[in-house]
């Protein structure tokens, strides 16, 4: 992991297209800002967590429907 400090307004550049800017400290609050291409989806990891979750789940269901659709032909 890479630990970096930056101060309210500062910012870092990920991989040439993406940059993180320090918009605000407020006591242990931390406001970034991230500017992105519109390709790139950029999310709180806890939403990504339960989307990661939620696609899992999904493609399970997917593959017992398939599953049941082979058993019904046979």
């Amino acid at each position: 992991m890479l630990a970096l400090t930056r101060k309210k307004g500062e910012s870092i550049i990920v991989n040439d297209n993406i940059e993180v800017v320090v918009l605000g400290i407020t006591g242990e609050q931390v406001r970034l800002g991230i500017l992105a291409p519109k390709h790139i989806s950029v999310h709180r990891k806890e939403i990504f967590e339960q989307i990661k979750n939620e696609n899992k789940e999904a493609m399970q269901n997917v593959k017992e429907k398939i599953k049941s659709l082979k058993d019904l032909k046979e």
